[in-house]
């Protein structure tokens, strides 16, 4: 797929994917169905839109930036399984979309843990979502614990997280300074804790708070409480006062999130 002489917007955090491989690669990846809604997310100059339109029944591609529109919805205006709307994602009402739609999309770096957190805490949340954002983001995301973060956490609490493939930065218009990844979130059933959800990341942005602490100072910290009362918390949940957050497992985390809400 050739690339176009375009204009991008600094401040949008625009970089285009027309590299033909890499784009049918981010297709393969959503194994999508011909009855499937799809949401794109930042369509640009529509050559993710072009793919998807071809393998399911409806695409919606929401574009920020208007001065794209137009362009975009004269190419697609023969489309009719291709609706292009004109909005910022982060205030799009997600409850018109139907049950179980699939979200992929290019997004801009700046906004990839703020769109992540809107669609996997929806009230209609997707069923999956295939997403090409900076390879460090994406590596966070799926990390494993000894290398968890609030990110991943607040993610992994909702979806199965894969690491796809890499996508070189010479693949875009203009090119990014670093590389880019395809990330794939499969939505769970049920989350995998049954929690509240704002008390529980309270105590996770508690326990990450401080990087370079222990979970022991970084909770009493984060929650204001006295050392002595965190540490026969972790005696009671048995996780060592030495302990770091990024190393603390989910059914870890479960078992402070408990006593906590017992103390409370």
């Amino acid at each position: 797929m050739s690339k176009p002489k375009t204009r991008t917007k600094k401040h949008l955090g625009q970089h285009w994917l027309f590299d033909g491989p890499s784009l049918q690669a981010i297709i393969d990846a959503a194994g999508l169905k011909a009855t499937d809604t799809v949401l794109e997310i930042g369509p640009g100059r529509g050559p993710l839109t072009e793919l998807l339109s071809q393998k399911v029944e409806r695409v919606i591609a929401v574009e920020k930036d208007e001065d794209l529109v137009p362009t975009l919805k004269v190419q697609f205006i023969l489309q009719e399984n291709v609706d292009i709307v004109q909005a910022d994602i982060m205030s799009f009402d997600l409850r018109e979309l139907p049950k179980d739609y699939v979200v992929v999309a290019n997004i801009p770096y700046y906004l990839t843990s703020a769109i992540v957190r809107l669609l996997m805490e929806s009230t209609n949340p997707p069923r999956q979502l295939v997403l090409l954002i900076q390879k460090e983001v994406a590596e966070r995301i799926t990390a494993s614990p000894g290398k968890m973060s609030i990110l991943a956490v607040s993610v992994q609490l909702y979806a199965k997280a894969e690491y796809i493939a890499t996508v070189t930065k010479d693949k875009f218009q203009p090119p990014p300074k670093v590389d880019s990844a395809i990330l794939r979130l499969t939505r769970l059933s049920q989350p995998q804790l049954d929690v509240e959800p704002q008390r529980f990341m309270q105590l996770i942005k508690a326990g990450f708070g401080e990087k370079r602490k222990t979970i022991r100072n970084s909770l009493a910290g984060g929650l204001r409480m006295n050392a002595g009362e965190v540490g026969e918390l972790l005696a009671k949940a048995g996780i060592s006062e030495s302990a770091r957050a990024q190393e603390l497992t989910f059914a870890q985390w479960k078992m402070i999130y408990d006593i906590f809400t017992d103390l409370s």
